[in-house]
């Protein structure tokens, strides 16, 4: 568990959906960053693409985000990770057919005080669920897929695979509507305990700030591609 609990529940609060947060041009500047970025990852298999916002890639959007972000969460450090070349890397922006399963962003350094996310939606179409269940470890993919727990062999940056959180909340079935509606990718079994806090509609211009202790994933309303953007914060 991280070792700043007490100082995280501090900075903690509800998540904030900002509508007209970015100008139409503006979104229109992160599209064209994201087109121009080198491919990380391209899972034909799974039909996803990641690419890593890279640091001085574009100083223009790099102020725009700080300054913008600032006015709402106050003073904040980017959480980076590092890229090949030991250069800072800033979000990730990821382009996908399918919903994301059950995770947290909690970061990979225990010792670190984590702060806010932020999800910037570069298509209209796609859906975020935040729980106001928290996690207070490392990145995880929450789940009960026997093959998915014996994945040891973790890369740099990659999530760790578990079931603690249906050990760590009240043991009580998920609502079904709630999973009829917006989760039929997840197996209700793995949301035992979970209680739904918002349900984010993307919206171009619009951004979603929040805790990276809570648990979220995405909603099962997908219609074509969507692209996000995600960045991480943190004291």
């Amino acid at each position: 568990m991280n070792k700043n609990i007490n100082k995280i529940k501090l900075l903690e609060g509800s998540p904030k959906i900002i509508k007209k947060f970015f100008t139409k041009d503006e979104i229109d500047k992160f599209k064209t960053l994201y087109k121009n970025l080198p491919t990380t990852v391209h899972n034909k298999k799974q039909n996803v693409i990641k690419k890593r916002w890279l640091k001085d890639y574009s100083e223009e959007l790099e102020a725009l985000f700080y300054k913008k972000v600032k006015d709402e969460i106050g003073d904040f450090k980017m959480d980076n990770l590092k890229d090949e070349n030991n250069d800072d890397i800033l979000g990730l922006f990821q382009e996908s057919y399918n919903p994301i399963g059950l995770h947290v962003d909690a970061g990979f350094n225990l010792n670190e005080i984590i702060f806010k996310q932020t999800l910037i939606p570069l298509s209209p179409k796609g859906s975020t669920v935040v729980f106001k269940n928290k996690f207070y470890g490392n990145s995880t993919n929450f789940t009960i897929d026997k093959n998915e727990l014996m994945i040891k062999d973790l890369k740099y940056g990659q999530n760790f695979r578990s079931s603690e959180h249906l050990k760590l909340f009240e043991n009580k079935p998920f609502d079904e509507q709630n999973h009829k509606k917006f989760l039929k990718h997840e197996k209700i079994e793995n949301l035992s305990g979970l209680e739904v806090d918002l349900v984010y509609e993307w919206e171009l211009g619009s951004i979603l700030i929040f805790d990276r202790t809570r648990l979220h994933c995405s909603s099962s309303l997908i219609e074509g591609k969507k692209i996000g953007l995600t960045t991480f914060t943190k004291k």
